[in-house]
């Protein structure tokens, strides 16, 4: 039996670590991270972007609040910017129009710069765009993420502010005691006054092994591709994103291409990996958008991406459960959304006034208690 601590957080992905970053310093904290390597899952397996419109608009408050931290980190949690300039463009056939139309009145009043683009520009932007791909949004503002320096930044800070991280400790059940919960791990047990829930696409199984219950939280597999394609993907091409939802693309080091069918595959929480289906389909659709010859397939895997019912996250108290706490469900835009995230779900959590970052985004929003209705 180790020694008690005052929270104990599920998953030591970039949701965990970074709510353990802001809460080490008021509280005795532990990371209980099921796999040898925190990360291994959806944050590991990422597409790398910060995108304002990506989530929707009620998304968009907590990745536009996280911007500048992520733009311009303090020295002593990073060396330079997590973020490198890269616009996005949203780009529509004929078919996709009102998908447009509806992107532009989601973010009317955000201060989010979207600008409305015809074939001329788009062909200048995107060499070698086919007819019929005519109509799109430039946003401005999209940018790379390095994914693996935020989280290893998040863990370090974890680390140097008191936080403790147990790996290979999946969660096997919790248990209610005098004190508190006794955690039973595959990797010994521990004890802790509250549980954190940040346990990704496994989060409604550790619910379960903590009696509490489950929100309704789906997995859905979501596939990258890394192609050779001649010409050579332009390293100032931006993030090319299908308005009517059937793909994207990036390019990556070397002339490389990152490219996704934008799957949601409905799947169970696992180690899983891409169908040969699905690479296929993604080439397909890139092909009937660019006139680039793909030379090979140099690598493909899947990520999860994880949802509540109605796609916002969940940050709070389980209803009626004061020592289980919900920090769950942020799809693919967890990591965008991490800063800002974090220090919200803090203030929750301890009880606290929220940070200035956060003081304008109303956390009722994300309260687990709207999916128990």
């Amino acid at each position: 039996m180790n020694r008690a601590v005052d929270i104990a957080i599920v998953g030591a992905g970039i949701a965990g670590a970074s709510l353990g970053a802001e809460v080490a310093p008021h509280a005795s904290v532990l990371l209980v991270e099921a796999e040898d390597q925190p990360g291994y899952h959806s944050t590991g397996r990422s597409a790398a972007f910060w995108s304002q419109t990506y989530g929707g608009p009620l998304i968009q408050p907590l990745t536009s609040a996280s911007g500048p931290l992520l733009a311009n980190p303090q020295a002593d949690f990073h060396e330079g910017s997590f973020l490198k300039q890269r616009g996005a463009i949203h780009l529509a056939d004929s078919g996709g129009l009102q998908a447009l139309e509806s992107l532009t009145g989601e973010f009317e009043g955000a201060q989010v710069s979207l600008e409305r683009l015809g074939r001329e520009k788009l062909a200048a932007a995107i060499p070698g765009l086919r007819e019929g791909w005519n109509d799109g949004i430039f946003e401005n503002s999209c940018a790379d993420i390095d994914v693996a320096a935020l989280h290893a930044a998040y863990l370090r800070q974890a680390r140097e502010r008191g936080a403790r991280l147990v790996t290979g400790a999946k969660l096997q059940r919790a248990e209610r005691g005098g004190k508190g919960w006794r955690l039973i791990t595959g990797n010994g047990s521990f004890e802790a006054r509250m549980i954190v829930n940040a346990a990704g696409a496994w989060a409604d199984e550790v619910a379960a092994a903590a009696g509490v219950p489950a929100l309704g939280i789906q997995p859905y597999r979501r596939t990258i591709v890394q192609l050779r394609v001649n010409p050579p993907a332009p390293t100032d091409l931006p993030l090319v994103i299908d308005a009517s939802g059937r793909f994207y693309f990036k390019p990556e080091a070397g002339g490389r291409l990152w490219l996704s069918p934008h799957d949601e595959s409905p799947c169970a929480a696992s180690d899983c990996s891409a169908e040969e289906l699905d690479v296929a389909l993604a080439i397909d659709r890139l092909q009937q958008v660019v006139d680039w010859a793909v030379e090979r397939v140099e690598h493909s895997w899947a990520g999860l991406r994880s949802f509540a019912p109605d796609r916002l996250p969940i940050y709070g108290f389980a209803l009626g459960h004061r020592d289980f706490f919900w920090c769950a469900g942020q799809g693919g835009f967890g990591i965008q959304t991490a800063p800002a995230a974090a220090k919200m779900a803090a203030a929750l959590l301890l009880g606290k006034a929220p940070d200035p970052l956060v003081a304008h985004i109303d956390p009722e929003s994300y309260a687990p208690a709207r999916l128990m209705n």
